[in-house]
């Protein structure tokens, strides 16, 4: 299964995108990013720390530059869940292939986020988990292609189905 396109890998935080991605890549002989990796890079610190220190608005531009500065091709790429709320960066991202969202119920999510501080998760000022939940899951459908439950699934299952579902 030879690919030009990419393959994005979009949704909520602990939804096993970097893992999935890892597999995935390696399964079809495709080169892997995760944007929250370049992110770091790009800013010399932790997601966390870019949060932390620069706040919310802050760290949706420099995902949003790292994003429109990436042209790979062949590649899986793991994209941090708050990729969504940046229409310029979906758009440049499905530009060059199919975003695919990796499903997880609210609960599920909870469990997969025991920590949840030091994650690197954009909250915005006074939101909850479920209210961060709730506002997403929308976008990920709206820009998804394809879409695969992971929820109770093993990493095995899930990149078989994401494979399945290409």
């Amino acid at each position: 299964m030879q690919h030009h396109k990419n393959i994005i890998l979009i949704g909520m935080p602990g939804a096993g995108k970097s893992t999935v991605g890892v597999v995935l890549a390696k399964t079809l002989g495709m080169q892997f990013i995760d944007t929250d990796i370049l992110i770091q890079e790009r800013a010399g610190k932790m997601l966390q720390e870019i949060l932390d220190t620069d706040g919310p608005d802050a760290f949706k531009r420099i995902e949003e530059e790292t994003i429109l500065s990436l042209h790979p091709r062949n590649a899986v790429i793991a994209t941090g869940g708050s990729v969504v709320c940046s229409p310029d960066a979906m758009a440049h991202l499905k530009s060059g292939g199919l975003a695919v969202y990796l499903k997880i119920s609210y609960e599920e999510m909870e469990k997969r986020l025991k920590n949840i501080t030091t994650r690197g998760i954009l909250l915005l000022p006074g939101q909850s988990l479920r209210g961060m939940y709730d506002e997403r899951v929308p976008l990920y459908e709206k820009y998804a292609d394809l879409t695969v439950a992971c929820s109770g699934e093993d990493l095995e299952s899930v990149v078989e189905n994401v494979i399945e579902a290409l």
